[in-house]
């Protein structure tokens, strides 16, 4: 019997990632992988609980997949499968509730299931890292899990409670998993994990992984995913002169004042963070830095909300992704007093959204006349888009292959809510 099996992934690129693997299993032993839109045998849903939001658009998810029609599995797991496991597992059209430890090993209960076995969740081992190599996803980017959990213990954040500890994946497990995707096909490897920067394998730091990688034989560039501003030398910043490498790191800095970080716990000062940011752009001037900012944790005053506006802008990131505090619950930031109103927070955010509308356009409009490497995503009768080596969407004016490397010049862009460069092949 043809199985149908649809998905739905919230969240962080390493759910992503976990989501594809995932994918990957369902198709290799001959299940259809259908939109979550329409109707399916099996419904699985990633969710993500790092703020109030996401908390709120994965119970929306979960409550679209419990409400089609027919006899259906619903399997619920992510980040809101540990915050919320009681309440979830309370719910009558939830099949399933699976933790993170054991997420890969969501095919092998499904799967079971439809053969007559009787499985538990609880019988599914316990390893963050045994997921399968993409072969069928929703990227077309691969994305490679190298490190899970984290120790830092932010005020702010559930993500140790969720995720657990952290846990670093052997080194010859990812230099073999990206070996595999590269015979696959794929032409971009973007490291994911919860905080990589802290990534340690025996002898192995973060830096020597990713001169492994580079090392690596293929057709292929190499970006990182988000990454905590923490243990940079002068290392790092020198790997990024490899031809592989892309000049692109969404470097996170939450706050702009250092009284906040301090009450974020955050692991760094401002000057350290900004002296990441002008050591990489004094060697490459068009490096792309990306961000997150969390506007109203409690207790920011005007003063200091008006410090982070005044970063973000002389700073220049190109793209900000602004969250507006939410309370977790077991978390040391719902203690503390000060909280913002929510009506404060939303202007705050709207303020910092305009900020970083005008770095992004500024930014793009610096690559008027220079070229581009883009990786095909999307084609079209007369264009194909993607996006180039910086992590800036392109269109060229000529259909193209998808998944291919193509050599731009710039010529143009097109202003927008995201502006987009437009250009020629060369």
């Amino acid at each position: 019997m043809d199985r149908k099996v649809a998905f739905k992934t919230l969240g962080c690129r390493l759910n992503q990632f976990e989501t594809d693997a995932l994918v990957t299993d369902f198709y290799k032993a001959g299940y259809s992988i259908v939109p979550f839109s329409g109707q399916a045998d099996v419904f699985i849903v990633n969710t993500c609980t790092v703020t109030n939001t996401s908390d709120h658009k994965s119970r929306n998810i979960i409550n679209q997949a419990a409400g089609k029609n027919g006899s259906r599995l619903l399997v619920v797991t992510g980040c809101m499968a540990g915050s919320q496991k009681e309440w979830l597992e309370n719910r009558k059209d939830i099949t399933w509730v699976i933790e993170n430890d054991r997420k890969s090993s969501v095919f092998t209960l499904v799967d079971s299931h439809f053969k007559g076995e009787i499985v538990h969740p609880s019988d599914l081992k316990q390893n963050l890292f045994d997921f399968s190599p993409v072969e069928k996803g929703f990227h077309t980017r691969s994305m490679i899990k190298i490190q899970d959990g984290c120790n830092n213990f932010c005020t702010f954040c559930i993500v140790p409670a969720v995720r657990g500890r952290a846990s670093s994946r052997p080194v010859n497990d990812i230099l073999e998993n990206i070996r595999k995707v590269i015979d696959l096909g794929y032409k971009e490897i973007v490291l994911t994990g919860v905080n990589i920067s802290r990534y340690r394998y025996e002898n192995n730091s973060f830096e020597d992984l990713v001169g492994k990688i580079l090392a690596t034989e293929g057709d292929f560039r190499l970006r990182i995913s988000s990454i905590e501003p923490e243990g940079f030398g002068d290392r790092f910043i020198e790997l990024f002169a490899h031809p592989k490498m892309c000049p692109h790191l969404h470097l996170c800095l939450q706050s702009g004042s250092d009284r906040i970080l301090m009450q974020m716990r955050r692991q760094y000062a401002l000057k350290q963070y900004l002296s990441i940011v002008e050591k990489f752009k004094k060697q490459y001037p068009l490096f792309n830095f990306t961000t997150d900012i969390i506007v109203g944790f409690p207790g920011e005053t005007e003063t200091e909300f008006n410090e982070t506006c005044k970063v973000v802008r002389e700073t220049g990131f190109s793209h900000v992704h602004t969250f507006k505090y939410s309370v977790r619950k077991g978390t040391r930031a719902e203690r503390m007093a000060g909280h913002i109103p929510e009506q404060v927070k939303h202007v705050r955010s709207e303020m910092i959204r305009q900020i970083g509308e005008t770095n992004k356009l500024n930014y793009r409009k610096q690559f008027m006349g220079r070229k581009q490497v883009l990786l095909i995503e999307k084609t079209f009768k007369d264009t194909s888009s993607g996006y180039g080596q910086h992590y800036i969407p392109a269109e060229v004016d000529t259909p193209s292959v998808k998944n291919t490397f193509v050599h731009v010049l710039i010529t143009g862009i097109r202003e927008g809510n995201d502006p987009v460069l437009t250009g020629q092949c060369i």
